[in-house]
């Protein structure tokens, strides 16, 4: 689900003539392709990033965010109404498809709705505007939705706006817990380097003495922004945990699957336990292979430690770490049609790229970035997070032991093939568009991480990397994944501290030190985004085993999987009525 990142000025307008009277469906169908194109306009570097250019004249590959009072204001009113709206057509709508868009409308209102009312992270969260620039920036520069000479143009007109941009933020910002305020400016160093070097080498002769001018108005003014951050905004410190009333409501927006996070927390504690118990058996197995002769110890946390060690050793070393990851998509892509797994898509380009700077403080490891919506053929990018100069040797190491030749493919599987990759890449194929778009930019995240972490499971049940190690390194994941939920509602609830974050991830899931403290900086960073992976995956298991009791002789694993992945990313109550109906 989207979030609040970018709101500008923009207003519902459904316009029937009099003299017509439109059926129920007609007036749903319009209302879903006007709240589609009218919320991408209100958010100018999400548009580009979707394919969407112009909007009633407006220019928005030139365009940033309106986070001023009136805009914040305009964008309250604009969700208000669609919330209202989507509420009354949903009442009335027969056709299961046009419900579940109106559904997705309802929960992408009332979560944009809680963002400007109560949680308000434009006032609170520089990060919101560093992202902002560098997506803003990043987008056009790399999608080739034009003519390079055109969209160098457009990031130019969108750096001379920079300085009030940033002047708006300034004023806006009241607080800001510390975590965030030195992420905002670790990330900012990054927009400044693309501006600077990245987008400066590529500027052409006719272009240089206007680029030259924005460039360093806007480097000042980004300057001036992390000294703000510095000096100022960091003398107003405030508390990155949520709260249980808040998380509560944010976590039913979020996950829409009718969990509360008290049932999420005993589920995933009760999975915890099972989880540790078959990695101690497997522990307990393969413990000969590495140590001949000697006896395993009885201790569940020993034993799995030992056996996890001897697996982290085999691994890239810098050098191999981004190219392993490109060997490993071509390995997956090749099990995934030899297993018939699914129908792959075709015409959709998948690029492994370093990941961006602007957005490392989340993705400290990897990440997906999907295509856009409207313009599917600019294709998507499979992240890996590069080895920093300044990384000492001990956090490379411990980097490259928690992605291990084992791990790194797991990695793989999640993000690219046949995970986010395909999720995204069936979803491209959706019609009408404006459906596409919605499914796309307000993708439930219990649907997108449980598809990722449910094709894991496929993988591994189907054969890949058939060993022992590759089961354990799996089974160390999951055991991540479940921690997820832990931490996120713990962190942001019950005042779990740091030590008990990371006593949590290293000690009772086996998680290798960076990799702890690369998750509890983003649990503090985002709140109710880790629990969908545990809450999806269950979707996902629970999905599939009511289609296959409904199909019964008739059931195809690969049928399940096309059609379930063909409806894009609504959320799994509303699909299983879909699929189940």
């Amino acid at each position: 689900m989207r979030s609040l990142n970018c709101l500008a000025a923009a207003a519902l307008i459904l316009v029937t003539p009099a003299f017509l009277q439109p059926s129920e469906e007609d007036r749903a169908r319009d209302f879903i392709d006007s709240f589609v194109y009218e919320s991408l306009a209100l958010s100018p570097p999400d548009a580009t990033s979707q394919g969407y250019h112009e909007d009633r004249g407006a220019k928005l590959d030139e365009m940033w965010t309106d986070f001023s009072p009136e805009g914040m204001e305009r964008a309250r009113k604009f969700f208000h109404d669609a919330l209202e709206e989507a509420e009354k057509l949903r009442a009335n709508a027969a056709d299961h498809e046009l419900a579940a868009d109106l559904e997705v409308i309802e929960l992408t209102a009332r979560s944009l709705l809680l963002d400007l009312e109560r949680i308000q992270p434009h006032r609170h969260n520089p990060t919101v505007y560093v992202e902002a620039i560098g997506n803003g920036l990043y987008s056009p520069f790399i999608l080739d939705y034009a003519p390079e000479a055109v969209r160098l143009r457009q990031i130019t007109s969108r750096i001379e706006k920079l300085p009030a941009f940033l002047e708006t933020a300034k004023q806006t910002l009241t607080d800001s817990p510390e975590i965030w305020n030195q992420v905002a400016r670790e990330e900012n160093a990054g927009n400044l380097d693309l501006i600077d070097h990245t987008i400066r080498e590529k500027i052409p002769a006719d272009l240089r003495a206007r680029y030259n001018r924005a460039a360093a108005n806007a480097i000042t003014a980004l300057k001036s922004f992390d000294e703000y951050l510095k000096t100022s905004l960091s003398q107003h410190a405030s508390d990155w945990r949520l709260g249980a009333e808040l998380y509560g409501e944010k976590f039913k927006y979020t996950l829409a699957t009718g969990d509360s996070p008290q049932q999420a927390l005993e589920d995933a504690n009760a999975k915890l336990q099972s989880i540790r118990q078959q990695m101690r058996a497997e522990a307990i197995a393969v413990y000969p292979k590495f140590f001949p002769g000697k006896t395993p110890p009885e201790d569940l946390n020993t034993v799995v430690g030992q056996v996890l060690d001897r697996i982290a050793q085999q691994h890239a070393t810098p050098e191999q770490y981004f190219d392993s990851a490109k060997r490993d998509l071509a390995e997956t892509t090749q099990f995934v049609k030899d297993h018939h797994l699914l129908a792959l898509p075709a015409g959709i380009d998948l690029k492994v790229i370093p990941t961006p700077e602007f957005v490392r403080g989340i993705y400290g490891v990897g990440g997906f970035s999907e295509a856009p919506a409207l313009d599917p053929k600019l294709g998507s990018f499979y992240w890996i997070t590069p080895f920093t100069p300044g990384m000492s040797r001990e956090r490379i190491e411990s980097k490259l032991r928690e992605y291990n030749f084992y791990g790194l493919k797991i990695l793989t599987v999640h993000e690219a093939m046949p995970g986010h990759y395909v999720q995204f890449a069936y979803s491209d194929q959706i019609e009408p568009k404006s459906r596409r778009v919605l499914r796309a930019i307000d993708a439930n995240g219990p649907y997108a991480e449980g598809w990722a972490v449910y094709a894991t499971e496929l993988m591994i049940g189907e054969g890949y990397q058939d060993t022992p190690e590759m089961r354990l390194t799996f089974n160390k994941q999951m055991l991540r994944v479940v921690a997820n939920t832990i931490l996120d509602i713990k962190l942001h609830t019950m005042g779990m501290t740091d030590q008990q974050a990371m006593n949590l991830m290293i000690e009772e899931t086996f998680q290798e030190r960076e990799e702890a403290e690369k998750k509890l900086q983003r649990a503090k960073l985002s709140s109710c985004q880790l629990p969908t992976y545990f809450a999806g995956w269950r979707g996902w298991d629970r999905l599939r085993d009511a289609y296959r009791k409904k199909q019964g002789a008739a059931f195809r694993l690969s049928e399940f999987h096309e059609r379930a992945l063909r409806e894009g990313a609504i959320p799994l109550p509303v699909l299983s009525k879909i699929l189940l109906r």
